[in-house]
């Protein structure tokens, strides 16, 4: 059994997908990070970072005390090794993967929260800040545009943990007012995805959770985005 500290964000859906596609059994630990539980010290000990999504394996490979697991890639890449699933053996398989799992991680996610910041929650609309975003989410479009082109997934000729990483910040594209149809290679890969049934499960996982609109709750605003009170 495993358990999922969870909220409905991208990085959340991360994991849930990739433990729907893995067929493993979890258990959902709801993180309600609009209300702080992602500063309360038994969450922390397993996410030093106060950030979800984290789990904890109480069956890891070898019989050991259980093991937990914070930052998204960090466990993407561990479910896989448990597993054997989603992560190629073969060298120039697995360093693609990691390639593009790291791209994500380092660049995808954190320029599409920023500019999702910047665009939808920002108590201050200021425009600098919201096209500078914006332009560097539309290069790493671009850049996932020409993988996609002559590639079927970001690893190459199979599905992986890359894609995981990536899936569930693409969908946001249309709250970020960004148009699939001028990256088709993305949007061929994105229609596909969409089929998958592990994926769907996944991506339904705390849907009836979100709150669109946490800064109408100014105290939810700022435990969500770190603002102090001067």
């Amino acid at each position: 059994m495993i358990d999922l500290c969870f909220a409905p964000t991208p990085n959340g859906w991360k994991i849930s997908v990739m433990l729907e596609e893995c067929g493993l059994d979890y258990r959902l630990n709801w993180v309600n990070i609009g209300a702080g539980e992602q500063f309360e010290p038994d969450f922390l000990a397993i996410s030093p970072n106060n950030r979800i999504p984290a789990i904890v394996d109480h069956e890891p490979v070898g019989g050991s005390d259980p093991v937990s697991v914070f930052e998204t890639g960090a466990i993407l890449l561990y479910l896989a090794e448990k597993t054997g699933q989603f992560l190629p053996a073969d060298l120039r398989g697995r360093t693609a993967t990691t390639e593009w799992l790291m791209w994500q991680m380092g660049g995808l996610g954190p320029m599409m929260g920023q500019h999702g910041h910047f665009k939808l929650y920002a108590p201050e609309r200021i425009a600098y800040a919201t096209e500078r975003y914006r332009n560097e989410v539309l290069r790493l479009f671009g850049v996932m545009d020409r993988r996609l082109a002559d590639h079927d997934y970001l690893a190459g000729a199979t599905y992986s943990i890359a894609d995981m990483a990536c899936f569930p910040w693409v969908q946001t594209y249309k709250r970020q007012e960004i148009d699939l149809a001028d990256f088709p290679a993305v949007q061929r890969w994105y229609e596909e995805l969409k089929q998958r049934e592990g994926l769907r499960r996944g991506m339904a996982v705390g849907r009836d959770k979100i709150n669109r609109n946490p800064q109408n709750d100014e105290q939810t605003r700022k435990v969500l985005f770190g603002i102090k009170d001067a």
